[in-house]
C-alpha cells in the first residue's frame, strides 16, 4: 500500500509565502520550507520541478495578495490616483517584504510595474479615465509623474523616511495632483 501523501502544494506554497512576508524572500529554501512545514524536501521536489517553480508560484501569490489587498483598502481619496497612491504606500508599510519582492526585485512573470498595478480590474486605466473625465489633457503622462511620487514615497516608507499620517499623505497626493494636472 502506498505511503500516504501528508503535505499538499497548497501547504507548501502557503508556508513559503507566509515565510516571505515574515522574513523575506530570500529565506525561501527547499529546506527552510521543508523545516517549516513539518516534512522532508521530498515533498516540495514531487510537486515543484525546482526551486525556481516554487518562487514563481509565491510570486503570483503574492500579486494576488496585493490585488486583494487594494480592493479591499478603502480609499477616501477624491482626486484621480489618490487611492491607488494611498493603497500602495499603505501595502508598503504593512507588507514590506511583499513589496519588496513585488515592486522592487526583477520578477519571474516579466510584467512590468503598470501591469502588475493594472491587474485584471484595470486599476490604473480607470484612473486614467477619471483623470481624462476630469479635463486633463494627457492623463497618461499625468499617471507617469504621480507614479514617480507614488513609487518614491512607498520606498521611503521602507526606510521610515516617510512618516507622514494617512491623512497628511492623501492630502500630499491630492494637492500633487492638481499641481501636475495644471501643468500637463
Amino acid at each position: 500500500m502506498a505511503r500516504k501523501e501528508t503535505i499538499t502544494i497548497k501547504q507548501i506554497l502557503d508556508t513559503a509565502f507566509e515565510m516571505t512576508r515574515a522574513d523575506g524572500f530570500q529565506t525561501v529554501t527547499a529546506r527552510k520550507v521543508a523545516a517549516k512545514a513539518g516534512c522532508s524536501t521530498q515533498p516540495i521536489f514531487r510537486v515543484y520541478k525546482n526551486m525556481e517553480e516554487l518562487w514563481s508560484a509565491v510570486y503570483l501569490k503574492g500579486v494576488e495578495y496585493f490585488h486583494e489587498y487594494y480592493a479591499a483598502f478603502e480609499g477616501t481619496g477624491t482626486a484621480p490616483f489618490s487611492n491607488l497612491g494611498m493603497a500602495y504606500i499603505s501595502f508598503a508599510r504593512k507588507e514590506k517584504n511583499l513589496f519588496r519582492l513585488l515592486f522592487l526585485t526583477d520578477n519571474p512573470s516579466k510584467k512590468s510595474m503598470y501591469e502588475l498595478l493594472n491587474g485584471k480590474t484595470g486599476t490604473v486605466v480607470t484612473e486614467i479615465n477619471k483623470a481624462a473625465s476630469m479635463g486633463c489633457t494627457n492623463p497618461s503622462l499625468l499617471f507617469m509623474k504621480m507614479w514617480i511620487f507614488i513609487h518614491g514615497a512607498a520606498c521611503m516608507s521602507l526606510s521610515g523616511d516617510f512618516d507622514l499620517s494617512d491623512s497628511e499623505s492623501l492630502d500630499l497626493l491630492e494637492r500633487s495632483y492638481y499641481d501636475f494636472a495644471g501643468r500637463v
